[in-house]
């Protein structure tokens, strides 16, 4: 087991990473306080829920299946969470634990950070996508029709225990989903990994677990440094929504679980790069050169051709970035270098949309 640790003070928490964590006893029940309630779904559950129950030991726990998919990330899929925790009597002392993926993450860490004005929680990602990025930051939160995750909080877990075990029963799908969030770290921040990936990609797609547990290691260590910096996103940290802006309009436009939210990221950066080319900020070496790792990832270079401009326009102008009015996007300035601006010439936003829309 290799941890890293992510310094907030008193907010400040361990990311414990090896294969089987779930099943040691001991680990996770070291984390707990007086009760736990294990939020989960129906995916999740006959696969991990018994091992997961096991390993607290006598720790007196409870468990709550939801529904599975992007699509349920709602307030009325989340009030199930409350309605479980009240029925039963928790009190504020009680922990809870997300055992499945960023939706299932993203709901648990919501309901902690609400029930009884907040309570813990722990993460137990089961996704590469959640393992790498979404467990990880404390940004917690579900969707409205008309934006992504622009309902929630920031809370951050007591614990992040990302069992490398559970990435053998991820579909194909998933797994090159989380990879987007994975290329992100490259692209934003750090030239070396992007070259590694370059050269261990075919061991990443056949779950080789030396390459597996190195790519989340260094993921979770570049994103715990950003969110050291800057918890609560006021400068560097919105770096990590590189191809989120155009991805969440995607994803909200499509309908929620059309696109997975890496696949969605993906054709985001796409996009993110085509609009840094056209500022001139990139050559078009650069672009290519990252157009071709998300190929060979599997995931797509390109938004559904039937979401116009407008409409992305409309979705981007509901994001969080937004300020004072103004999108603010994400752009690269080379492998490894980007920034966050709203002061960017808009012809080229809107020449990407429209060479995209083409």
């Amino acid at each position: 087991m290799q941890t890293v640790h992510i310094d907030l003070g008193l907010r400040s928490y361990p990311i414990h990473i090896g294969s089987d964590l779930i099943a040691q006893r001991g680990l996770l029940a070291g984390h707990v306080r007086d009760r736990a309630m294990v939020v989960t779904n129906e995916t999740i559950a006959p696969l991990y829920l018994d091992h997961t129950m096991a390993a607290l030991g006598n720790v007196p726990s409870s468990s709550v299946i939801l529904p599975d998919g992007e699509s349920f990330k709602n307030l009325d899929v989340l009030n199930l969470i409350f309605t479980a925790l009240l029925a039963e009597n928790f009190d504020r002392n009680c922990t809870l634990i997300a055992l499945g993926g960023g939706v299932i993450g993203d709901m648990t860490g919501f309901a902690a950070a609400s029930y009884q004005r907040g309570v813990d929680f722990i993460q137990v990602p089961t996704t590469l996508l959640a393992q790498v990025d979404s467990s990880v930051g404390g940004k917690t939160g579900v969707n409205h029709a008309l934006g992504k995750n622009m309902i929630g909080a920031f809370h951050q877990p007591v614990a992040v225990i990302a069992d490398m075990h559970t990435l053998a029963t991820l579909d194909e799908r998933e797994l090159r989903a989380g990879l987007a969030e994975v290329i992100k770290y490259g692209f934003i921040i750090d030239s070396d990994f992007f070259t590694w990936l370059e050269a261990n990609l075919e061991a990443l797609l056949a779950r080789d677990a030396e390459a597996t547990g190195e790519a989340v290691r260094r993921s979770c260590e570049i994103k715990a440094r950003v969110v050291e910096a800057d918890e609560r996103e006021h400068g560097m940290r919105a770096l990590l929504n590189l191809g989120h802006t155009f991805g969440h309009a995607i994803e909200a436009a499509m309908g929620y679980g059309h696109w997975l939210h890496g696949e969605a990221v993906s054709a985001g950066i796409a996009m993110a790069l085509d609009t840094s080319r056209r500022l001139s900020l990139i050559d078009e070496e650069t672009r290519v050169r990252g157009l071709k790792l998300l190929e060979r990832a599997g995931l797509p270079i390109a938004p559904p051709p039937q979401i116009s401009p407008d409409t992305f326009l409309q979705f981007m102008a509901r994001d969080k970035k937004v300020d004072a009015g103004s999108i603010r996007l994400i752009l690269l300035d080379d492998i490894g270098r980007s920034h966050v601006s709203a002061d960017f010439d808009h012809a080229a936003l809107h020449a990407t949309l429209q060479h995209f829309a083409a």
